[in-house]
């Protein structure tokens, strides 16, 4: 099975940028479509951004779009989440995600490994 461990969370302003990293180990991360999720204190977990295998293919949340960018080194086995931008409503813990079907999906559920997060927090 793979290890995920995400990084690069903070504080940073409204407007400001940030990116997040989600390193991988165990297994090379070229297997796995992945995907970025956040939870808000007191909201359910939702979707952010999904990633094929090849990094050819992208699926943003309507929340995001236009701001944030999910790409992928596989030679690195690393995904990353650049976000710009950033509202204060984008405060959240940020969890990436492995798929073992290499889909890109926005559903939770569907994916089978998930790193501990990192927290992101957007000032007014």
């Amino acid at each position: 099975q793979v290890q995920l461990v995400e990084s690069g969370g903070g504080l940073v302003q409204a407007g400001g940028s940030l990116r997040v990293s989600c390193a991988a180990s165990g297994r090379t991360l070229s297997r796995y479509a992945m995907g970025w999720f956040r939870q808000a204190p007191g909201n359910e977990r939702e979707f952010v951004a999904a990633i094929s295998r090849s990094g050819g293919n992208t699926y943003y949340a309507d929340s995001v779009k236009g701001r944030f960018t999910i790409s992928r080194d596989n030679a690195e086995n690393t995904v990353y989440l650049q976000m710009n931008s950033l509202k204060p409503e984008d405060t959240a813990v940020y969890y990436c995600a492995a798929e073992t079907g290499g889909r890109v999906v926005s559903t939770a559920r569907l994916y089978d490994y998930w790193g501990q997060g990192t927290q992101v927090t957007v000032s007014s």
